[in-house]
């Protein structure tokens, strides 16, 4: 009896737990031509990640020797990865044109990504990169140039959306009429 109390109170904790987290929702450009919302609006509107996206980019520190007349040239190979995992909260930081919106998900302003509508995702605003190459994009994240491969091209933003439907009623009751 115990054990089944257990279970029906974890049960309980977890559909409580889900239903007060957020209703997390695809940001399209339907959404966003719907409500007309400003820059200042775009602000104050908390944003989140679908999909993990990791930035790679390839740090080389080079060295050269000069030895019996040759030139030994030693590559130090480092890896520069930044890993923005789903569900990560985001902020809007500006808007360089039409469907287009930067969004940081760092504490630095200059460190963003930038996303915009997707015809082949539904309108939804995606992950964009500045050139792609065999199933390579590149994205700029501050003042670097990151590799990411093509499962982060349909990492989307997502907004936490609670629809309340408010119907305003004006109602009265006619009181009759007779003949005079």
């Amino acid at each position: 009896m115990k054990n089944w109390n257990g279970i029906i109170g974890l049960l309980l904790l977890t559909v409580l737990a889900t239903s007060c987290g957020p209703n997390l929702t695809p940001f399209t450009q339907r959404l966003y031509d719907q409500q007309a919302w400003t820059q200042d609006d775009l602000k104050e509107i908390q944003f989140y990640l679908s999909e993990d996206i990791v930035l790679k980019r390839q740090a080389r520190e080079g060295r050269s020797r000069i030895t019996d007349g040759g030139i030994r040239i030693v590559d130090d190979g480092k890896i520069d990865k930044v890993t923005i995992r789903r569900g990560t909260p985001g902020v809007f930081v500006f808007s360089p044109k039409d469907n287009r919106f930067a969004i940081s998900f760092d504490k630095n302003d200059d460190l963003y990504l930038m996303f915009g509508t997707n015809p082949k995702a539904s309108n939804r605003y995606t992950l964009l990169a500045s050139e792609w190459r065999n199933r390579v994009g590149t994205v700029s994240y501050g003042e670097k140039q990151y590799k990411i491969d093509t499962r982060a091209a349909y990492a989307a933003l997502m907004v936490d959306l609670k629809r309340t439907r408010r119907v305003s009623t004006r109602s009265r009751t006619a009181g009759g009429r007779k003949i005079n």
